[in-house]
């Protein structure tokens, strides 16, 4: 009776060792749970391999030419100052220099152009040694409040209140340790002409930065952190601070300050007019600023023209290595002799 109650009931469950099974479905979704779709299973014959390889290595190897070479028509001028912009008496104790605000902190640096530089000339200062991917620092802010000026819970910790227990806008250590730095650029006794305006990007500026969310008491307690707000701008044109807070995941990086619109001429000197208020002194950090033009790769970058070059070589390496074995030890595709358990028998 078992029996003719399965075949009875195959159309609904089948009963196997007093159990109930439910029915097998045919179609895609039995298939599918079987992992018997059709697929592409490509045989990858030494011919294949080789011409794998061969293809790589003839494209990788041209395009990485053509990323060294944009990469060496880029300018790019890097001067450090941070050791040069500290008076004599105060290079033994440069804490000194940098806390106490009544010593001036301008300071006037040359620097000669080598190459040609067409404008756009962007202009960046470089940290080295400054950890902006720590932990803590990376957690200490609030996207909300940036965006619409609430503020609840305690990721700003510990700069969320002032003193007087008053919320603390844009809080979090991110914004806290605002680089301060200024620069200023003249040629002779002609200024040349700096642009700070779209120097973050558009859409940080209009969906993470509200144009209703206004500084307040920043930076006015007893602990100063870095540069201070104009607590009439709003924080979608605050741009230094918009650049600032999309934080860099290497201890060395660059942000934009701003972009130069005139040309440089080679072997021409131009004077920086450097405020040097930033404190990177007491952690040992290194303070430049850079002048770069761009092509159409984009700023400087030796290493990607490289990877593409030494990958394409190691391709081609390979796949004329893999043609002379091929040559010397021909093996007919899928020939199970050649397996090594086959192997080992036919020697036994």
């Amino acid at each position: 009776m078992m029996d003719e109650a399965s075949s009875s009931a195959s159309g609904s469950a089948a009963v196997r060792g007093g159990r109930a099974f439910p029915p097998a479905r045919s179609g895609l979704y039995y298939r599918f749970t079987q992992q018997n779709l059709p697929s592409w299973k490509p045989a990858m014959t030494s011919g294949c391999v080789i011409a794998a390889f061969l293809i790589i290595g003839i494209a990788f190897v041209p395009f990485g030419l053509v990323c060294l070479r944009a990469s060496t028509r880029v300018a790019e001028i890097v001067h450090r100052y941070d050791a040069d912009c500290v008076p004599n008496a105060y290079r033994g104790n440069k804490q000194a220099y940098i806390k106490d605000s009544s010593i001036s902190k301008n300071c006037t640096q040359e620097v000669k152009i080598l190459d040609h530089m067409k404008a756009p000339i962007y202009v960046y200062y470089e940290l080295e040694n400054f950890y902006q991917n720590h932990r803590r620092y990376v957690k200490s802010r609030s996207d909300q409040q940036l965006r619409s000026g609430k503020y609840s819970g305690t990721s700003c910790s510990p700069v969320e209140r002032d003193s007087e227990g008053h919320p603390i806008v844009p809080c979090g250590l991110i914004a806290w340790s605002l680089f301060n730095d200024t620069y200023g650029f003249t040629r002779g006794s002609k200024d040349i002409k700096l642009r700070r305006k779209d120097i973050s990007w558009k859409s940080d500026r209009e969906h993470k930065f509200g144009k209703n969310v206004y500084p307040s008491n920043f930076q006015n307690g007893s602990l100063i952190g870095g540069g201070k707000l104009n607590p009439d701008i709003p924080l979608s044109e605050q741009e230094d601070l918009i650049v600032w807070m999309r934080t860099s995941a290497l201890p060395k990086f660059r942000k934009l300050y701003g972009v130069i619109e005139d040309d440089l001429q080679v072997e021409e000197t131009i004077t920086v007019l450097i405020t040097n208020n930033y404190n990177t002194y007491g952690f040992g950090g290194k303070k430049s600023i850079v002048l770069s033009t761009t092509t159409w790769l984009g700023g400087k970058n030796d290493f990607l023209g490289y990877a593409y070059i030494v990958t394409g070589s190691v391709s081609i390496f390979m796949a004329i290595l893999f043609a002379l074995i091929h040559v010397k030890y021909p093996r007919p595709p899928g020939d199970p002799n050649s397996l090594s358990w086959n192997r080992k028998n036919g020697n036994s």
